[in-house]
């Protein structure tokens, strides 16, 4: 009982901690790694809804897409948001062991926290349709977030759209929503 407790405790944080890629572009109130996980858990959520609803419809594991939304940046309990400056310098087997082991760690007390751990590894590895449709929504999220901040009058964000522009979005659906987000950006 006490395991769950601590659980608990420890992932609170993840409401104070800021995503500090935007704090270090100098936008104020940053959101936090919790607020941003609600936002990808909507996100996909909607998503889902509408491929369901599409010309071609595709039916998703709910779900799973749920679970791998919710526990996505799970990892930053123990690693902390590493912005992409410190990312560039870290060998990516390097973070993703340490992914990986925080995962096993924190998720051990709950007592499915295996098949937890292999949902979010799902969607680290980009694998399966559900991996790979909330692997999109956290990308989207963060760009409707940076939006957000340009529209309130933050600069300097020019970084986040070069990085999205050249992506290979899974969803046709999320290509288009990047595209209609990247049209809404402030005259500069």
């Amino acid at each position: 009982m006490q395991e769950l407790v601590d659980l608990f405790l420890e992932t609170m944080t993840l409401k104070r901690m800021p995503r500090t890629g935007w704090g270090m572009r100098g936008v104020p109130h940053v959101e936090s790694v919790a607020e941003h996980s609600f936002g990808v858990v909507f996100v996909s959520v909607a998503l889902v809804e509408a491929l369901a609803a599409g010309e071609s419809p595709q039916a998703l594991d709910r779900e799973k897409v749920l679970i791998m939304a919710l526990l996505h940046d799970l990892a930053e309990v123990r690693l902390t948001d590493l912005p992409s400056t410190a990312v560039r310098l870290v060998p990516a087997q390097v973070k993703s062991e340490a992914e990986a082991r925080a995962m096993s760690e924190l998720l051990a007390p709950l007592p499915g926290g295996g098949a937890l751990a292999a949902l979010w590894q799902e969607f680290e590895d980009n694998d399966g349709p559900e991996g790979r449709l909330v692997r999109d929504a956290d990308k989207l999220e963060m760009m409707v977030q940076c939006l957000h901040y340009e529209l309130a009058g933050s600069r300097g964000l020019d970084e986040f759209w070069r990085s999205m522009d050249g992506r290979a979005w899974n969803y046709p659906l999320c290509a288009k929503l990047y595209g209609r987000l990247r049209a809404m950006r402030p005259e500069r």
